[in-house]
């Protein structure tokens, strides 16, 4: 199941938060060590984390977290410009049509398999919602394994800039056009949504 959720906007499911400020808690600071704010000892909370930002999360029949990423409008501060502008060679993107993806976060309980569909289903559910929401494109800031990753989705995506070492991690900056075409160009690289996602036994079968 995916649920969209824009805190402030209607009440919002805990359970589905809480399951995923815990699962970025695990991938973000038990998993990767990054230095960020960790609320009761359980849940990775930072200061973009209020009413501005939009969540994509996926979860099963069981209400486990299964995906999740959140978006936030470059008409205000956010990660890219606020910590990282020397990523983008011209400046961050900013404007209304513009939303940088960040905390892109799949679960550490997943398989391999699992993993992979989980992913798919996310970028497309990405896609989905820009076309739907007036997005017309995506910032990101990601490690190099993952930025690769990124680049291979078949959609229409350029770095800002050259990758820089931060703190021992070397990171780069992309910009993700989307447009109609865009759901098309993800199935030809081979990026699919699985629509039984939230159906635990099919999503490893």
């Amino acid at each position: 199941m995916l649920d969209i959720i824009r805190l402030g906007a209607r009440p919002a499911p805990d359970g589905v938060l809480r399951a995923m400020f815990s699962a970025r808690k695990s991938v973000f600071v038990d998993l990767l060590k990054w230095d960020v704010p960790v609320l009761g000892g359980a849940y990775e909370v930072d200061q973009f984390d209020d009413a501005n930002a939009t969540y994509l999360v996926l979860s099963d029949a069981e209400g486990r977290h299964l995906g999740s990423a959140r978006l936030l409008p470059t008409t205000r501060p956010h990660i890219l410009d606020s910590f990282y502008p020397m990523l983008c060679d011209e400046g961050a993107p900013r404007g209304d049509g513009i939303y940088e993806v960040t905390r892109f976060c799949l679960d550490r309980s997943l398989t391999a398999r699992e993993r992979r569909k989980v992913r798919d289903t996310l970028v497309t559910a990405l896609v989905d919602h820009a076309l739907a929401a007036g997005i017309h494109a995506y910032s990101a800031i990601a490690e190099m394994a993952w930025l690769q990753q990124i680049l291979a989705f078949g959609w229409r995506c350029r770095p800002l800039g050259l990758p820089h070492l931060i703190d021992g991690t070397m990171l780069g900056a992309l910009r993700i056009e989307i447009g109609g075409d865009t759901p098309g160009l993800l199935v030809a690289a081979g990026i699919r949504a699985t629509p039984t996602i939230g159906d635990s036994a099919l999503l490893a079968a």
